[in-house]
């Protein structure tokens, strides 16, 4: 899994590719939302479109993201969330917590409303 970071004005977006399936790997992404928590950037927008698939290892570490942030005063927004896990989404309910976009730009024009 590789996570590539770029910066939008306030907001960040990190761009995963691989499959979230636990382990260290998924542990660097929340490692890397808390590290933007700690320099003051509380806006965030993982893009998942080079996600096939990811396990509940995969969920939790969004899930803890999502938190980290709510608890800073933050947002996390997910963008190009692909069919299987979008499925995933709705089987495990999680689509009521997340906001999902279509593509990254939308999901950083979100944050501007």
């Amino acid at each position: 899994m590789k996570i590539k970071e770029s910066v939008e004005g306030k907001v960040v977006v990190l761009t995963v590719n691989g499959n979230m399936m636990g382990g260290p790997e998924t542990t660097e992404l929340h490692d890397k939302v808390k590290s933007l928590i700690t320099d003051g950037l509380t806006k965030i927008v993982i893009d998942l479109k080079g996600v096939k698939w990811m396990n509940s290892s995969g969920l939790g570490t969004l899930m803890a993201c999502y938190t980290s942030l709510s608890e800073a005063g933050g947002a996390l927004k997910l963008a190009s969330v692909t069919e299987k896990v979008q499925s995933l989404f709705m089987i495990t309910q999680l689509i009521k917590m997340f906001e999902t976009y279509e593509t990254a730009d939308r999901a950083i024009a979100s944050f501007e409303d």
